[in-house]
Formats: C-alpha cells, sequence, structure tokens
C-alpha cells in the first residue's frame, strides 16, 4: 500500500515492522479515524508464560506495541495462563512440557516486569492492561465451548494451518490438545473485542494462523471486522534468528542477563544488520537511522555503539546503558577491565573451564576447552594453553578473561 492515511501504520512500514495485515487499508482507515477523534484504538498482544522472561527475538512485536501506546493508541498485553496449560503448536515439533500452576504465576510476573520496561501501565485511556486468559477460561465447560465455539470451525480449516501442516509433513505426532489450540486463541481474541473493544491483533508472523481463527470467529459470531497484523521474525543477514548468542538467550530481565552483556549484544551484530536493528530496537529518527546505515568500515563501530546504547536505555534505563558504555570503552579503549563486566566470585582456586562458563563466556565446558586449545582465551590480556589451568588469587585479588576480541568477565577472589 502506497497511500496510508494513519500515521502508525506508516511509521510501521518505514521501520520495517510489516509483514502481513487482514485487511489493510480497512485497518489504515480504522485507525485514520481514532487518531482523527483522538479516540484510542485497542490492540493486543498475546504471550503464554513458557519462561520467566523475554529475549530479543520477542521483542519485534513489543516495539510495535510501544509505538502502538506513542500514537495514543492502548496496548492491551495478554498473558496466558490458560493457553500455557495446553501449549501452542506453532514451529513446535514435538508438544511442550506441562508447567505447575507455581510456573506459570512466577513465568507471568516476569513478563510483566519486561512488559513494563517498554509499554507504559497506568489508568490513564492509553495506559496499558496486562491480562490473563485464564480468568475467561477457568469457568467455561467443555460442552458450553464446543456448543457456543466450536460450531464456527471445520475441521477442513483447522488442517490448513502452517502448524498442523508442518506436523504432518514431517510426520510427527500433534496431540487432540494442541490441535484445539487455535479455537482457544480466536476465543482469547473476542473476549478481548467484548470486555475492552479489541479490534487488532498484533503478533510475530509465525501467529497468523492463530490470529485469523480469531478474525474468522469475530467475523462469524459477532458481526464484527477484526484486524491481525504481522510483524516479521528477526533474521540476521545469514537467515538464522536473532535473539540467540551461541546458544544463549540474549534476555530481556536484568537478573537473567547483566544491562553490559545486553548491550554487548548489540554492539557485535554484523554490519549488515545494523540498520535493522535501529529501526526496529531504537526510537532514533528514520533520518539519523539512514545517516547510521550508511557508515562504512570503521565508522560502522560508531552506529553499533549508537545502537547499543538506546537499545540499553530502553529496556535497561538510561543508568544502565550509560554505565554499559562505560565499561565497554574502558574495557576496549583503555585496556582496563570496567567495573561492569560480568563478574563471578570465588573464595577459593576455581578452574578456568568453570570460570569461563559461569561468566557465560562460553556456552559449555567443553567449548571451554576447545577454545583454550585454539589459543581463543586470554588471562589478564595474555593467551593460555593447557587442559587444566586453575586460577588463583593475585595480589589485586581480580583476574580478567578474554574469549576473542569481544568476550570479557572478572573473576573476584573474596
Amino acid at each position: 500500500m502506497t497511500h496510508l492515511k494513519s500515521g502508525f501504520l506508516n511509521l510501521l512500514h518505514e521501520r520495517g515492522f510489516f509483514n502481513q495485515c487482514t485487511n489493510e487499508e480497512g485497518y489504515d482507515a480504522y485507525l485514520a479515524e481514532c487518531e482523527k477523534t483522538g479516540t484510542p484504538a485497542v490492540a493486543y498482544l498475546g504471550s503464554d508464560p513458557t519462561a520467566d522472561s523475554l529475549h530479543i527475538g520477542h521483542l519485534v512485536p513489543v516495539m510495535l506495541m510501544r509505538w502502538f501506546q506513542k500514537y495514543g493508541h492502548k496496548p492491551l498485553m495478554l498473558v496466558g495462563g490458560a493457553t500455557a496449560r495446553i501449549g501452542d503448536p506453532s514451529g513446535k515439533d514435538k508438544l511442550r512440557p506441562f508447567l505447575t500452576e507455581e510456573a506459570i504465576r512466577q513465568n507471568s510476573d516476569g513478563l510483566r516486569k519486561c512488559y513494563q520496561s517498554f509499554i507504559r501501565f497506568d489508568d490513564t485511556p492509553t495506559g496499558a492492561v496486562m491480562v490473563d486468559n485464564y480468568e475467561w477460561f477457568k469457568d467455561v465447560g467443555y460442552l458450553d465451548f464446543l456448543r457456543d465455539i466450536g460450531t464456527y470451525y471445520t475441521v477442513n480449516r483447522m488442517l490448513t494451518m502452517d502448524s498442523v501442516q508442518t506436523r504432518l509433513a514431517r510426520e510427527q505426532p500433534m496431540s487432540f490438545l494442541e490441535f484445539n489450540y487455535q479455537l482457544l486463541q480466536g476465543y482469547d481474541f473476542c473476549q478481548l473485542y467484548k470486555r475492552f473493544g479489541c479490534r487488532a491483533q498484533m503478533a510475530g508472523a509465525d501467529q497468523w494462523g492463530n490470529i485469523t481463527s480469531g478474525t474468522e470467529l469475530g467475523r462469524r459470531k459477532y458481526d464484527v471486522e477484526l484486524f491481525g497484523y504481522t510483524s516479521p521474525l528477526l533474521l540476521d543477514s545469514t537467515g538464522k534468528k536473532m535473539g540467540k548468542s551461541e546458544g544463549n538467550a540474549v534476555w530481556v530481565r536484568e537478573d537473567k542477563l547483566p544491562a553490559y552483556d545486553y548491550y554487548q549484544y548489540f554492539r557485535n551484530i554484523g554490519d549488515a544488520d545494523v540498520g535493522k536493528c535501529l529501526r526496529v530496537f531504537t526510537e532514533l529518527p528514520m533520518d539519523e537511522v539512514r545517516r547510521l546505515e550508511s557508515l562504512r568500515d570503521k565508522e560502522i563501530n560508531e552506529a553499533k555503539k549508537i545502537l547499543a546504547f538506546e537499545a540499553t536505555r530502553i529496556c535497561r534505563g538510561l543508568s544502565a546503558a550509560e554505565a554499559a558504555a562505560e565499561t565497554a570503552r574502558k574495557t576496549f579503549e583503555e585496556g582496563v577491565a570496567g567495573g561492569d563486566l560480568p563478574t563471578v566470585e570465588t573464595d577459593g582456586d576455581i578452574a578456568l573451564t568453570e570460570a569461563l562458563f559461569r561468566l557465560n563466556l562460553v556456552s559449555s565446558k567443553g567449548e571451554a576447552k576447545r577454545l583454550i586449545a585454539q589459543n581463543g582465551v586470554k588471562i589478564d590480556d595474555s593467551p593460555v594453553s593447557g587442559d587444566n589451568v586453575v586460577l588463583t588469587k593475585n595480589a589485586g585479588g581480580k583476574i580478567k578473561l578474554s574469549v576473542g576480541k569481544k568476550k570479557h568477565g572478572l573473576v573476584v577472589f573474596r
């Protein structure tokens, strides 16, 4: 579409958030009317609480919702306390492990903390609301659900969904439990429409089938047009999913990943991914984004520093971003150990492989051994070799460990 009326959808196209929309012309007209009258539109983003933190692979639709709120609209952040008991089969090869009530509660609390870094929750007309679909599912009877909702779905249609087709093509089993997931998510959408006037669901591209389950139910049961909007999955220039770093998720929560490591993830991305990440993970004006992404050779490092700072500022706050940037500056430009480097404390001697693993500089002790054998590990900036190196307290009580040129940590002796 070349002539969008709403400022919000124009921004999504410009910054690379657009993948597909059920009826973009209709959604654009609806949003433009809301913007013209100052009436907040309502949209929701859902996530099942299968972990206690988001990672950056989840953040594209979260940043989309952040912009949605900035344009004067109201975000609903849905936590699937009910659907987590079943498991979304989208992109999965097997049934998700069942979670206990306590695990679901703890994970839901963790997701709320993540969302609060990006979305404003308050009682204003545009303040976000966090809702749990267990609220409306806990009292729904099986027979009532089949009669009231199941009659609007056909097995023929359900079998065409990508999540089902993928399992069938691979000859992998799909439980009847998982097969029902699309009905439950469709029901969520309609419940949010009834309760909050929610007209749109935002999600990543892999949720298209579940989204259209809700738009179809809205049309058939409630005679209303609901809209579905998806953002692209976050891939790097090699086609791999972003958000993983040597097998470790780049977590949003500080207690899962220090701010310095979060900063360094963006500082170390490939040159070809700088522009994409500036568009998605920062709020810099597009003129500045275009200037930064046009830099080449050594100058691109300045763009990466700005990207890392801005992404960390939004996720972890200004002081954390400043501290991470200063630690990086001291570590890489002055050659000294910055104060916010990842740290492991010990009361006595510690094996080098154990220290590297506990600092998250490697994903396993086996990887640590391989890197040591390849002269890829340094102790206080000096290469080290040997299979059974043990670190012993020195005069300063601190030892700096480095893996390659970009990953560093401190062993502190108490």
